[in-house]
């Protein structure tokens, strides 16, 4: 099984049986993204689930001509604009590439068909919507509950590469922060 794939990262939520493994790898596509490429609009309906095979993305939303990250995933996780692709509504948010990518991913449909066709990858997906729904949870209580400080770390901790990936911008934007804000606090480091 290849290294860092998103069969493998679903083997290690819960073992899947060599047909839906063979049924998965049918739809998979891999595609490779360049810095700066948008991967979904605001506006548009997502169609797509992805898994970060390499590299670093951020989601982000305008609001009065200024860009707000909402989150930022890196390799070996899963991508997704959760309202969208769900809901089939248009998006709120976009999805930025920060460094050139690579991608897996399977749409909608095919989601959908593997959940009526495997009945126990319902529980996969349910694990992983309990995994993003926690993260989702801990940034709020972290955005209300922690200093800018302790979030900047918190942050460093779970992307210690993202100064090279992200602008300051962006994570300030991400912290809540204003920029010179995020400034004072990494001279302080």
């Amino acid at each position: 099984m290849e290294a860092n794939s998103l069969i493998q990262t679903l083997n290690n939520i819960t073992i899947l049986s060599p047909a839906i493994q063979q049924e998965i790898k049918l739809h998979l596509i891999e595609e490779r993204f360049n810095r700066k490429a948008i991967i979904l609009k605001a506006g548009q309906v997502s169609q797509r689930i992805y898994f970060i095979k390499e590299g670093f993305i951020r989601a982000f939303y305008q609001k009065n001509g200024s860009d707000y990250t909402s989150w930022f995933m890196g390799q070996g996780d899963i991508i997704v604009s959760v309202y969208s692709f769900f809901s089939r509504k248009p998006s709120f948010e976009n999805i930025q590439i920060l460094e050139n990518s690579v991608l897996q991913s399977i749409n909608w449909d095919q989601l959908q068909q593997l959940y009526k066709t495997f009945p126990g990858f319902n529980l996969t997906g349910r694990l992983i919507t309990e995994q993003y729904y926690i993260k989702s949870e801990e940034r709020s209580i972290a955005l209300q509950t922690l200093t800018a400080k302790q979030r900047y770390d918190a942050l460093l901790l779970a992307y210690p590469g993202i100064l090279q990936k992200a602008t300051l911008g962006q994570i300030a934007s991400y912290l809540s922060i204003k920029q010179e804000t995020l400034s004072r606090i990494r001279a302080k480091v």
